[in-house]
């Protein structure tokens, strides 16, 4: 009751216990003249109002199960029927503090994170100091302490300390995760037996903790095609039950039959079940690291039969490694790699990292540059110890010295780029980015287990690059050196023939993950790729894909479970109504029995622990 106190309308809590003391004085006076009179009292009191708001409804042409409560509620009053009356107001306003308490029930891994989340940070200042301040008032890089117990407020990494967090509400592992130095922190999580000290590596706005928190705002606000159906068919119902009603008064002359077909008529089932299984749903995803934007993913995911993914990031770890460095005669391997990493630590390209890294693997020191220079597309070019380094691609490369091209080695599978010097070819650098190792798995699972017919890569990177990957993964359709003009093509042209999946990571994915079915980014380094999708995997996992097809996949059956199985069985309540065997006051009961078990069933995923990966 404390739940439903908190949440559900003061009014509609008042009037069903307002009800029931009415009930228990109306068989406190059974025997006696008065008996009615608490029932009318109520009717008046109660029904009143409810009249009120349900003909604002009508007037805005909401037609659905209140009209036929109140039609229900009137023919009571007038057929004297105070009892029926007065429970179809408890089944009016209980029915919403019911779903109230479920609904708080199915977000409640979202509101326990909200509910322990501190509303300060401890920082440690330059002197060495600790100072409280607000989590809004944290920078990229402060020093934050956590102290035994407490619950990390911010995204970080681990600079001084040694323990463990409890990360359960936000990664669904129900363990323990040890915290050492350079470990990553996830805000929400709850710190265990030692204060540890990390360094703040998001702002409060972008953390995981935001992130989670702002699924539940955005799921209040939009209106799943799934909750505009129910509401559809909810108003296909009501008519047709009236007509029944009204068939069984006119063939039977019982005007109590009419009343009882319309008392358990109502679809709340339906339209109870949608919004209850949708949240647990969304609640379920977020607790697993899968952040649902927009809830119709949930309900679209199911029905997807073309998978497409991009390559790098997406099925394979986006962390290229050189694996050789093929230099011109006459070319030192060590210095053509010294001067290109020396240019490439001012770029940002996802190769320059691993340029870097081999000189730095090779005790290679690097450089000053100068005069550097990365325009979009053609390349990076600096100046080195005197000499003009310039980092490009094979095709660029022929397109301007075409004569050049018994110089450069045979193309191989995997990345590679062309190192110039002062415009002369001097060495190819061959890259390797390995699959993920639940790429093959969950490839060759998604036909079998999910329905999927077509699985395919549209990738931006050379096609002997991904043809080589899509070997190893055994996908047989392939677009290399696809724009994102040209993949935003490729999507609608796929969609238009099934429903799909787009799986993707880079900026330069957004177009695509918002012009597929589902769009699903992977990781938030990207702001703008996350904005596209209409769901986020926080951990760079296909694992994870695979859980939120299951997510989807559960919502969709539990929800035509409730409300198809609550709708069969007011039909056939209506059946045994119209027969003249049930009551109107067994009518009004038996409704609320099919209420409970609609809601009972629309929260086992709040229940449910674990969702069982198939890979």
């Amino acid at each position: 009751m404390k739940d439903i106190l908190k949440n559900a309308n003061k009014w509609e809590i008042w009037v069903s216990l307002a009800s029931l003391i009415a009930i228990a004085l109306h068989f406190a006076l059974i025997n006696t003249a008065f008996s009615n009179i608490p029932l009318l009292v109520m009717i008046v009191a109660g029904g009143l109002p409810l009249l009120i708001q349900i003909a604002a409804k009508l007037l805005k042409g909401d037609f659905g199960a209140d009209m036929m409560a109140i039609i229900a509620l009137i023919t009571a009053a007038i057929l004297g029927e105070y009892l029926a009356g007065v429970l179809i107001i408890i089944m009016l306003s209980g029915g919403q503090a019911l779903e109230f308490y479920a609904m708080r029930k199915a977000s409640s891994v979202l509101r326990a994170l909200a509910d322990r989340m501190p509303s300060t940070a401890h920082l440690k200042t330059s002197t060495g100091a600790i100072k409280d301040i607000a989590l809004d008032e944290i920078k990229i890089g402060d020093e934050i302490i956590i102290y035994p117990h407490e619950t990390a407020p911010i995204d970080g990494s681990v600079i001084e300390g040694h323990g463990t967090m409890d990360e359960s509400y936000l990664t669904g592992e129900p363990y323990t995760i040890t915290k050492a130095i350079g470990a990553g922190v996830l805000s929400g999580a709850i710190n265990g037996e030692a204060a540890m000290t990390i360094r703040a590596e998001k702002l409060a706005i972008d953390s995981r903790y935001a992130q989670i928190m702002s699924v539940m705002q955005d799921a209040e606000q939009k209106r799943p095609t799934m909750r505009r159906i129910g509401d559809q068919i909810g108003a296909i119902f009501a008519p047709l039950a009236l007509i029944v009603a009204i068939a069984a008064w006119y063939f039977t002359g019982d005007s109590l039959r009419f009343l009882a077909v319309l008392v358990v008529a109502t679809p709340c089932p339906l339209l109870i079940a949608i919004p209850i299984t949708l949240i647990s749903a969304i609640s379920m995803a977020a607790k697993r690291g899968i952040i649902i934007k927009d809830p119709t993913v949930l309900e679209r995911l199911p029905t997807c039969r073309t998978a497409i993914f991009d390559k790098t990031g997406t099925l394979t770890y986006g962390a290229p490694e050189v694996s050789d460095v093929i230099a011109a005669d006459g070319v030192s391997k060590d210095d053509v790699l010294r001067y290109a990493a020396s240019v490439e630590r001012y770029s940002k390209h996802p190769l320059a990292s691993a340029i870097m890294s081999a000189a730095q693997d090779a005790d290679l020191s690097l450089m000053d540059a100068n005069a550097v220079s990365e325009k979009p597309g053609q390349g990076l070019t600096g100046t080195v110890d005197g000499h003009e380094i310039s980092v490009t691609s094979r095709k660029k490369f022929l397109a301007n010295a075409p004569d050049d091209a018994a110089m450069l080695p045979d193309t191989a599978a995997g990345l590679e780029c062309l190192i110039l010097m002062d415009g002369d070819y001097a060495a190819t650098i061959r890259l390797r980015d390995a699959p993920r190792d639940d790429g093959k798995p969950f490839i060759d699972h998604l036909g079998p287990n999910h329905q999927f017919k077509e699985i395919m890569i549209v990738s931006g990177d050379r096609e002997s690059e991904v043809t080589y990957l899509a070997d190893m993964l055994g996908i047989k359709k392939t677009y290399a050196s696809q724009s994102p003009e040209q993949k935003v093509e490729i999507v609608r042209a796929q969609t238009l023939l099934a429903p799909t999946l787009y799986m993707g990571d880079g900026i330069n994915d957004a177009p695509a993950l918002a012009s597929a079915t589902v769009g699903i980014a992977f990781g938030q380094h990207s702001s703008v790729t996350a904005e596209a999708a209409g769901a986020v995997i926080m951990e760079n996992s296909l694992v994870k894909v695979d859980e939120l097809i299951h997510i989807s996949a559960d919502m969709r059956k539990i929800v035509l479970q409730s409300a198809l199985g609550g709708m069969a069985l007011s039909v056939v309540a209506m059946g045994f109504a119209a027969g003249g065997y049930i009551s109107p006051v067994a009518g009004a009961l038996l409704q609320e029995v099919i209420d409970v078990l609609a809601i009972a069933n629309a929260l086992r995923m709040t229940w449910q622990k674990r969702i069982e990966a198939d890979i």
